[in-house]
């Protein structure tokens, strides 16, 4: 075996490019541990079992830090030069590799992207930006989940269809009552290829998907997509015969036509969607046909309805993607998604809006005379309540149930593991689990979603951290790479008060304070208004102000992504580590002011 300092001297003498692999990774590692040589681990580290070499490679570059950690020679500050060292070395290739590919080729996405996401556990959508000459200029991961639903009725049984862009595509469940049972997923497979798709039932009966896909024959620029139909087999659930595109979009050069819907409506088939994209340009376009399968005729009036020319400080924007809607007494109405902003930013998402429709020589008119949508609405129909009103200025949630209250929502879905509603009858339990809330996991997190631009959110918590990585409080929550931390964790003998920034995945204290020893109940308050905030801590009858003029903009849709908006709430974690703490939780308040 080659001492631990052999590879440095190979490497003064001949260059780096006389070191193996393995020599490279040890002196990068420097050191080994009892027994072991650096050498050694890095040969561990590239055969981790008796795989080739190039599976060995590939290993590498997907080990995460949980798994590092567990290696014996291999602690913290090893662990963080691997991980780096593979995160530079994957963004140095793509760097030299992408000044002179062409991406309007999706063979070329395709090898361009393999070597960062074969090593993804789940699957990921990106945005990429592409020049005039089909060059990448920048790229963002937009979403993860669920895309845009539609559920349609026919005999008796409701369809609801979407897309799952973190895992399997395009699938169908159906149920008797729209409250459920909801049947398994039917996935369609990859022949339904695209987002955003819809059911349409003709008057014989026969089913047709309606989805959005890439122009099959090369995307010449960013958001060059098509509109196309095939039959669905309602038995088999499978699209069968032949697909056709029907559509581009109703502007030259259009991009992200989506969000497609089909009716027939006195002899036409009409196709409602929407394009522009999600953004300053979203709008609703029209087109129809006597037949289905031919190309569609646009409106002249298209697009039929946009904010796009009101500018971005308008209270309603990004308004687009529309469904028709008839009442069957002949009214018809269309919804809506479309944003609420404050200073020039959406913190709380898309929402849905309703506007009136009128019909003109065959064309529908949204919000006639009026253009754009109003504050109210009147609807000639009755009123019909819910069975758990779901306040728009104030939630008080107590836990004195045996399940979590609904308005209640966490990163994925909850995980019964991470709590408790029992063992302390009024509190909520979280567990100090490994998972944290900036990895896309099971964190133990409940919030609930934000519905104001003034407003404070409150929680009261007993908790006392037993190691340094232990943390518990309260989180404004975006996204696992922007939200604010609001939390209780240790520091040597004394506990602190830290509120920390996540800002596109770089973590920074914006200000932390002694809070003593022991458990002891806190009381945390975080009050924002206008994309401002102030955080307080309430002690032993204190109360202190921890931060003030914390902006509020990095949690947005224009600076994180993202289409859900912010959700408040409770945390607790371990971050990576093992623990049987947790945090008792009294009552979580989010009211307008």
């Amino acid at each position: 075996m080659l001492s631990e300092e052999r590879p440095y001297e190979k490497c003064e003498r001949f260059g780096a490019g006389s070191l193996t692999d393995i020599e490279l990774l040890a002196v990068l590692l420097r050191t080994g541990t009892k027994g072991e040589s650096a050498l050694d681990l890095a040969r561990k580290l590239f055969y981790p079992g008796e795989g080739t070499q190039p599976q060995a490679k590939a290993h590498l570059q997907s080990w995460t830090k949980e798994e590092l950690l567990k290696i014996s020679g291999i602690g913290r500050v090893k662990a963080i030069q691997i991980l780096c060292l593979c995160e530079l070395s994957k963004r140095m290739s793509q760097l030299s590799a992408r000044e002179d590919l062409d991406f309007s080729r999706p063979d070329t996405i395709a090898a361009y992207y393999m070597e960062d996401m074969r090593y993804y556990r789940q699957e990921h959508l990106k945005l990429l930006m592409l020049n005039t000459r089909s060059r990448l200029i920048g790229e963002s991961e937009i979403s993860r989940g669920i895309f845009a639903p539609t559920i349609r009725y026919h005999e008796g049984l409701f369809y609801m269809i979407t897309t799952n862009v973190s895992y399997g595509g395009n699938f169908i469940v159906t149920a008797k009552n729209p409250e459920g049972p909801w049947s398994e997923p039917y996935y369609l497979g990859e022949e339904a290829i695209g987002i955003d798709p819809s059911l349409f039932f003709d008057d014989d009966g026969r089913c047709y998907y309606c989805g959005t896909r890439p122009n099959p024959e090369g995307v010449r620029y960013n958001g060059d997509w098509e509109i196309w139909v095939q039959e669905l087999d309602l038995k088999s659930m499978k699209l069968v015969g032949e697909s056709m595109a029907i559509w581009k979009g109703a502007v030259k050069g259009v991009i992200w036509p989506e969000g497609p819907h089909l009716y027939k409506i006195d002899g036409y088939y009409y196709l409602m969607h929407a394009e522009g994209g999600t953004g300053p340009e979203h709008s609703i376009s029209i087109a129809r046909s006597k037949k289905l399968f031919q190309w569609f005729e646009g409106c002249p009036r298209n697009p039929i309805f946009t904010h796009r020319n009101l500018g971005k400080n308008y209270p309603v924007i990004y308004a687009g993607h529309g469904d028709l809607v008839e009442d069957g007494k002949g009214n018809w109405y269309v919804v809506m998604l479309a944003s609420r902003p404050c200073e020039g930013h959406s913190s709380m998402g898309r929402e849905t809006f309703l506007a009136k429709v009128t019909w003109e020589n065959g064309w529908p008119v949204i919000a006639e005379g009026v253009g754009h949508l109003e504050d109210t609405l009147e609807l000639p129909t009755k009123e019909y309540r819910f069975p758990e009103e779901v306040s728009s200025t104030s939630d008080h949630i107590s836990f004195w149930e045996k399940k979590p209250d609904k308005r209640l929502v966490s990163v994925e879905e909850i995980c019964e593991e991470n709590y408790s509603l029992s063992h302390r009858p009024g509190m909520l339990r979280l567990y100090t689990k490994k998972e944290k809330i900036s990895d896309c996991n099971h964190c133990s997190y409940f919030g609930i979603r934000q519905k104001n631009y003034a407003f404070y959110a409150e929680t009261g918590m007993e908790f006392e951290p037993k190691q340094e990585c232990e943390t518990a409080g309260m989180v404004l929550y975006q996204n696992h790479e922007n939200h604010l931390r609001m939390e209780i964790r240790k520091r040597a003998d004394e506990n602190y008060f830290v509120v920390t920034a996540c800002i596109h995945g770089e973590e920074r204290i914006l200000t932390e304070k002694p809070v003593g020893e022991g458990r002891q109940f806190f009381k945390i308050r975080m009050h924002c208004d206008r994309q401002k905030a102030r955080i307080w801590l309430f002690r032993d009858g204190r109360e202190m102000l921890i931060a003030e003029d914390i902006s509020l903009l990095p949690y947005t849709t224009e600076e994180a992504g993202g289409f859900v908006g912010c959700t408040i709430g409770m945390y607790a974690s371990a971050n990576g580590q093992d623990s049987s703490n947790y945090a008792d939780f009294a009552w979580f308040v989010q009211n307008a002011v």
